[in-house]
């Protein structure tokens, strides 16, 4: 229970303070684009611009860090709750399992209080982030505190009663109506909401704040409203507080991105608020930049690294149908072939004599004879016998004449 309670407290306050940054940077923007007006005779004369914009950014900055830091403590919060459902559900099982025993298991006891205790740590560790989380929100605040020597809160105040106070949400909903129409500018690829899913989830250009604005009116923070259009330039997508500067952007964005990176050099907090770190390159001016040699060597990042390696590595990967006998590995490429049961083709044609020479291996044809037996045959004459007497006498003599027609006839 401490531990929720203090988790509250803690983000209870950074909330607060939270509160407090967006208000100064809602009173903050109003009387700088008060101040910056296209008609001269609308402005206040009696506030310096560029203790203003040092001041918008300021607080801009310090609102950037409270969102992290709020995020982190909703995070925790999220988190004690799991460790803390688990934790119930822990203790429940090992009361359970030792009841009103004498003795218990080792082996039963042991991983429950394992477990037990690595919830315990957990817990320990979120605690520790939260203090930590504290400490950088009571740092931050001498920065934000600054501001009031400059411009106090009466003096302030008084500047917002002739300016129109709004907030971020307003600002979107004032021109959430707007829509840029991709035919007014078919030179250039627009996102919009009929077409593209997720449209306020997209990676903005410039964390989301508008540039023309930023160099149009002497470096006012106005935040984009991708409702009205993302236009996507060089694979980079910019939204625009307006459907003005939107058209106005897209006529020429290369000169405006020129004219960003120009303002964030006389204003570096804009590097990290405006996400230019990203480009260092382009930050530099162009007197340091001399070649093609300087740019690489600018671009060029070092680091420390280690490695471990064991000293008598184990060798797992050995192969055990391993050959070095080249001829061993061609028997298997022919076995593996089988050229007995292919046949070799080739052709003629005119460009043939350009090419290289090649050569096939096939198997000849196999040499073989055979004995079988052979069949004569030849035409005699039929033997013919005459026997005479036959139906004479009983002792009348037996006379045989040979009929048999000669083989030469």
């Amino acid at each position: 229970p401490a531990l929720t309670e203090t988790l509250e407290v803690a983000s209870k306050s950074i909330k607060k303070e939270l509160s407090l940054t967006e208000t100064l940077v809602w009173k903050y923007t109003a009387v700088l684009e008060d101040a910056t007006r296209p008609d001269p005779e609308c402005r206040q004369q009696d506030v310096s611009i560029v203790l203003l914009r040092q001041a918008l950014y300021n607080v801009r900055q310090h609102q950037a860090f409270l969102r992290v830091l709020q995020n982190d403590a909703d995070l925790c919060v999220s988190h004690v709750e799991t460790l803390r459902t688990e934790l119930s559900a822990q203790m429940k099982l090992l009361r359970e399992t030792v009841q009103s025993r004498a003795a218990v298991l080792k082996s039963v006891v042991y991983p429950l209080l394992k477990d037990l205790s690595k919830l315990w740590r957990e817990l320990q560790d979120e605690a520790a982030l939260l203090n930590k989380l504290d400490d950088i929100t009571l740092s931050l605040q001498p920065f934000i505190t600054s501001q009031a020597t400059m411009f106090p809160e009466t003096y302030l105040d008084s500047l917002v009663e002739t300016a129109e106070l709004k907030t971020d949400e307003q600002r979107l909903a004032e021109t959430g109506h707007e829509r840029m129409d991709p035919a007014q500018m078919e030179t250039q690829e627009w996102l919009t909401s009929e077409t593209t899913t997720n449209l306020t989830g997209l990676p903005l250009q410039y964390n989301g704040f508008c540039g023309y604005t930023l160099v149009h009116r002497d470096g006012l923070l106005l935040p984009g409203n991708p409702q009205i259009g993302v236009l996507k330039h060089k694979e980079m997508l910019f939204a625009f507080s307006s459907k003005e500067a939107a058209l106005k952007f897209a006529s020429c964005p290369d000169d405006v991105i020129a004219g960003v990176m120009t303002t964030s050099k006389h204003f570096p907090e804009l590097l990290k608020l405006l996400n230019l770190h990203q480009q260092p390159l382009c930050v530099h001016p162009k007197s340091e930049v001399q070649s093609e040699e300087s740019l690489q060597e600018m671009a060029i990042t070092r680091s420390d690294s280690g490695t471990q390696t064991d000293i008598h590595p184990i060798i797992a990967n050995i192969d055990r149908l391993y050959q070095w006998n080249e001829w061993e590995h061609r028997r298997k490429a022919i076995k593996l072939a089988d050229l007995r049961t292919k046949a070799t083709h080739s052709t003629q044609t005119d460009l043939s004599y350009m090419r290289r020479e090649s050569s096939t291996q096939t198997w000849l044809p196999k040499e073989a004879s055979t004995q079988t037996g052979k069949g004569d045959g030849s035409s005699v004459p039929r033997p013919l016998t005459y026997l005479a007497g036959l139906s004479g006498p009983k002792n009348a003599p037996l006379i045989s004449f040979n009929l048999t027609r000669p083989v030469d006839e």
